[in-house]
């Protein structure tokens, strides 16, 4: 029996090979590849998308991030709220603005940054909170706006993997001053190698970043402040052009994947399933359960021909980048090491068939793990 795979890229672009073939030949036959028109038709596309006034094509998640910090003006001396709980590029955004992350301890439901902690560790050197909305669905946003407006706090949104969802019937990347996108091939929308964008509606800053992502420069050889070269190729712009249009259709799959799972996999115990609020609306980028016995689980699913991963084994903290850092000491942020050592992410997506998903929650069901709690 062929293995489930955890997900399938080759087999997604499998419809969409005409189509980007012809936006590779688009480019080639014009024979302009850095920030031409492919780029500016994007960029329009994306915003409108992310129903934001602007969306600035960048190299990767990271740049985003990062050059989101830096048109803020926030450096050296200055601190960031992020979230304990996330992948480390948050965190490495802030410090390579200068800054230093301060981490805050998720919900334990949500898994996301929890507002309510965020007070608490807001000092004078504090500029800016970072939510990440991670998995897939989105932080808390009204309460982390209200909190950011009262302090006077720039609110960036981490929406890496957060293509299309809502909170509070607003959209990713339309809330906060402004949202970091990743285009990294395995994202609900990804390109055919890295990418990113930055989204606002601030005229300013979108300016701003336009210029740090191309050597701080509107006109070649003129170079208004320092900046990088941190920019969204033309040939991934068009690829991506080509695949935004079917990004609504790839998440309502992921929706209804996701709700099966949640339905076939209800009632084992020592087995947490996801939470959502019913004031948001995931594109379950991942589905991600969480048990104590993870790796005797996996094991078990890896046996039965089923692939899974973990996102994120260690938590940023416990990185050899941040671990002698002083940030946070072993054991001070249990609640983010404890899911790190739980979450399994099943597989979700385009590739995966209604028979492969039975066959994983058939299989995850039959883990004799369970056995003793269901009476077995």
């Amino acid at each position: 029996m062929d293995r489930v795979r955890f997900g399938d890229l080759a087999a997604l672009h499998v419809p969409l090979r005409a189509e980007l073939d012809a936006a590779y030949a688009r480019v080639m036959d014009k024979g302009w590849f850095i920030t031409g028109e492919e780029l500016e038709a994007f960029e329009r596309e994306f915003a409108a998308y992310c129903r934001a006034g602007h969306a600035i094509g960048v190299a990767n998640g990271l740049e985003a991030l990062h050059l989101i910090l830096r048109a803020c003006g926030i450096g050296a001396g200055d601190e960031v709220i992020v979230p304990a709980n996330t992948f480390i590029a948050t965190w490495l955004a802030v410090t390579q603005a200068g800054a230093t992350p301060v981490p805050v301890e998720p919900d334990a439901l949500t898994c996301n940054i929890d507002p309510g902690r965020v007070e608490e560790n807001i000092t004078p050197r504090t500029r800016a909170i970072i939510a990440v909305h991670l998995y897939g669905q989105m932080a808390d946003m009204s309460e982390l706006r209200e909190i950011a407006d009262r302090r006077g706090l720039r609110l960036i949104e981490d929406a890496a993997q957060a293509h299309g969802a809502t909170a509070h019937g607003l959209t990713a990347g339309s809330i906060g001053d402004a949202a970091g996108f990743s285009f990294y091939p395995g994202k609900n929308l990804g390109a055919l190698g890295d990418g990113g964008a930055v989204t606002t509606n601030d005229a300013e800053l979108a300016d701003k970043i336009r210029l740090l992502r191309n050597y701080g420069s509107r006109v070649k050889y003129r170079h208004e402040i320092v900046g990088y070269n941190s920019r969204l190729d033309e040939i991934q712009a068009a690829f991506l052009r080509v695949k935004l249009r079917y990004l609504d259709g790839w998440n309502k799959q992921r929706r209804e994947q996701a709700a099966i799972y949640t339905r076939g996999l209800s009632g084992l115990p020592g087995l947490a399933l996801p939470f959502v609020p019913d004031w948001t609306v995931p594109v379950w980028h991942l589905y991600v359960v969480r048990t104590a016995q993870r790796e005797a689980l996996q094991t078990w699913l890896d046996e039965g021909g089923i692939d899974t991963q973990v996102h994120y084994p260690i938590p940023p903290h416990l990185q050899g980048a941040y671990r002698d850092s002083g940030i946070a000491a072993e054991g001070s942020l249990p609640l983010s090491e404890r899911l790190h050592r739980e979450v399994l992410s099943l597989p979700i997506g385009a590739h995966l068939t209604p028979t492969q998903q039975q066959r994983v929650i058939d299989r995850l069901r039959a883990w004799p793990g369970w056995q003793g709690a269901l009476g077995g």
